[in-house]
């Protein structure tokens, strides 16, 4: 059975660094996982089930819109999250 991947998440991944870079947010794990996840939930999914899907779906990537919404996406969440971090909150609950 071929395995069903959310392409979005190789290309928030990618972007991801260099956004967190630029705009000098926190670049601990909890925070770019909590950045990433609300970042994937305001883009839509880009399933693919086999390398033919994957590579249409790199086309698409290459429309500037994609672009545009990937690091607005990140970068709203980055805010959310520079609000409200939880990185060292499982050191203030022990």
């Amino acid at each position: 059975m071929p395995a069903i991947k959310n392409y979005m998440e190789d290309c928030v991944s990618d972007v991801l660094p260099a956004i967190l870079d630029e705009i000098n947010a926190c670049k601990c794990e909890a925070c770019q996982y909590d950045i990433t996840a609300i970042a994937l939930n305001s883009l839509p999914p880009k399933y693919v089930v086999s390398h033919k899907g994957e590579l249409y779906t790199k086309l698409s990537k290459l429309q500037q819109q994609f672009d545009v919404d990937i690091v607005a996406a990140i970068t709203k969440a980055a805010v959310i999250v520079g609000r409200y971090p939880r990185h060292g909150a499982a050191d203030r609950i022990g």
